[in-house]
């Protein structure tokens, strides 16, 4: 028995696949050659295919749009029209990494009990990436080219599967109908056509490549490590049932942003709302995939908690007038940050469409300061660390040695380095002096700054996103004009943890009095709004 090895990630199967498998499977085995134009040397014909299906535990992302079990459907039912056998197993995602094809190789013999235990010697590897090409190589392979023509372009004889894919999502979002467009009916194999229409998976792939506000694995940044969030929401999760509580409406009770699903595990524990149905929304794949983790767990007290991975700001996700209460947690500033004020105008607006008469949206976030262009002078402490050093460059992906040289720098220190930093992919310049061992500029900057200083697990992804944007009376004239209505419960307020345990002793405000600087009180950190549908 000669085994044909064939990994990849099998979004999509092409007619090109189709054939190049006949001819390998079914025609002469001395006349195969190998990525470099050798013979392969076989006697045997290759009469067993293993489809080795990467990154099997991610979908939903661009990179990763469908999930494993409806792309291993496609490979069973291409491989009817083979005279080979066929066994497909799943490999979960391990990043980038060299050993990429060691490890394909240790998952297949464990999940086959040993049954696969593929070496050179009896297996042929085909796949047409010339990374994992090289990996396979190493390890003393025989390589089938598939597309592949050259791999030091790289250049194809015929668009790989993922090229095809690109073609006919471009058209789409140019206007097309991908049901119709000439690639998919013509280079896509029938297994693949009828797994799309069937579930609609071209609308999907759309609807993926029209969330700018996603990395192609379904991150928000590269840079964010999701571990600290996960920690801190879960933290805060009773902390923030008991700030949003009395203000929920039972009913349809929706957590856009939910994270891990924390509160919604503390909602659905509430007696009040034992009637009601839960649904969270995340955006984040790894946080997406927690919650699911944890209704598989058994985390919540209700059985009607269902989960949804969305761009919210990309279409309404419920009906008009069918939603009790939206719950948002340090959700909005994200949406200004990286999608912009249109596409937060946009979120307010659907939120109020999909309200009922009466229901409310519960939004707590940052906020920024009332008088956010007055000159602020800041007084920053110089003896908890050492400056910034100037010209340094640091890895955003080395983020042990990131975190240990931000920890290390003063108070100072980290405003050198922030003035540097914020939001400068976003093409924003801080404008600050130096005045008499003063920083001075716009309080607005300056609670900017105070807000994210301390964010040295996450820096980077921090830079990306301004906090303080609106004060709380711009926060209530834009859901005034979104036709919302303020409740009195609502409120802008400063956190004492934050004041006692980040901004004491770290930094000290002033403004230019009569006679003189004058301390000023520390501004707004927070706010919680509570705003009707009337």
């Amino acid at each position: 028995m000669t085994r044909l090895l064939l990994p990849g990630r099998h979004h999509l199967l092409t007619n090109f696949q189709l054939h190049y498998l006949t001819l390998v499977t079914s025609g002469n085995p001395a006349a195969l050659r190998d990525v470099a134009g050798q013979p392969l040397g076989l006697s045997d014909r290759l009469d067993t295919l293993v489809w080795a299906i990467t990154s099997a535990n991610h979908s939903n992302t661009r990179r990763n749009p469908l999930p494993a079990h409806r792309r291993e459907a496609a490979i069973e039912e291409l491989s009817t029209q083979l005279d080979a056998t066929s066994y497909t197993f799943l490999i979960d995602d391990v990043g980038h990494t060299d050993r990429f094809a060691h490890y394909v190789l240790k998952k297949i013999d464990v999940d086959s009990l040993g049954r696969f235990r593929l070496a050179p010697a009896d297996t042929v590897v085909a796949t047409s990436t010339p990374e994992v090409v090289e990996q396979y190589l190493r390890l003393g392979f025989r390589v089938l080219p598939v597309e592949l023509q050259d791999r030091q372009g790289p250049t194809f004889v015929e668009p790989p599967p993922w090229a095809v894919l690109e073609t006919i999502v471009a058209s789409a979002l140019r206007g097309g109908d991908w049901r119709t467009d000439e690639t998919f009916l013509t280079k896509v194999t029938r297994a693949t056509r009828r797994l799309y229409l069937k579930y609609g998976y071209g609308d999907l792939l759309v609807e993926l490549h029209r969330q700018p506000a996603l990395t192609p694995d379904g991150d928000l940044t590269a840079t964010r490590d999701y571990n600290v969030y996960v920690r801190a929401f879960d933290a805060g999760a009773e902390r923030k049932y008991e700030l949003i509580k009395d203000h929920v409406r039972p009913g349809r009770i929706v957590d856009v942003g939910c994270c891990t699903g924390a509160l919604l595990q503390q909602l659905t524990r509430d007696d009040r709302l034992r009637e009601s149905d839960f649904y969270g929304v995340e955006l984040a794949r790894p946080l997406y995939e927690e919650c699911v983790h944890r209704k598989q767990q058994g985390a919540f007290a209700s059985e009607n908690v269902f989960f949804y991975q969305r761009d919210v700001v990309g279409g309404a996700l419920f009906s008009p007038s069918s939603v009790h209460t939206f719950l948002t947690f340090s959700l909005t500033h994200e949406l200004e940050s990286y999608q912009g004020r249109p596409a937060l105008e946009r979120f307010i607006g659907a939120i109020r469409e999909q309200l009922t008469l009466g229901g409310r949206w519960l939004n707590a976030d940052v906020v920024g300061p009332e008088d956010k262009e007055e000159d602020t002078y800041l007084l920053l402490a110089t003896a908890d660390g050492h400056d910034d050093e100037p010209g340094i460059v640091l890895d955003p992906n080395d983020r042990l040695r990131y975190r240990e040289y931000l920890a290390g720098l003063s108070t100072r220190g980290r405003f050198q380095r922030f003035q540097h930093d914020f939001r400068h992919q976003e093409g924003q310049r801080l404008i600050w002096r130096e005045e008499q061992g003063y920083v001075v500029l716009r309080l607005q900057d300056a609670c900017e700054f105070l807000s994210k200083k301390d964010y040295v697990d996450n820096w980077f992804s921090e830079m990306h996103e301004t906090f303080c944007f609106w004060s709380f009376s711009e926060w209530c004239a834009a859901l005034e004009r979104a036709g919302l209505t303020v409740h009195p419960a609502s409120r802008a307020f400063t956190n004492p943890w934050i004041v006692e345990h980040r901004y004491e002793g770290k930094a000290t405000l002033f403004r230019k009095g009569p006679g003189g600087l004058e301390r000023m009180p520390y501004p707004v950190t927070n706010m919680l709004l509570v705003a009707e549908k009337r």
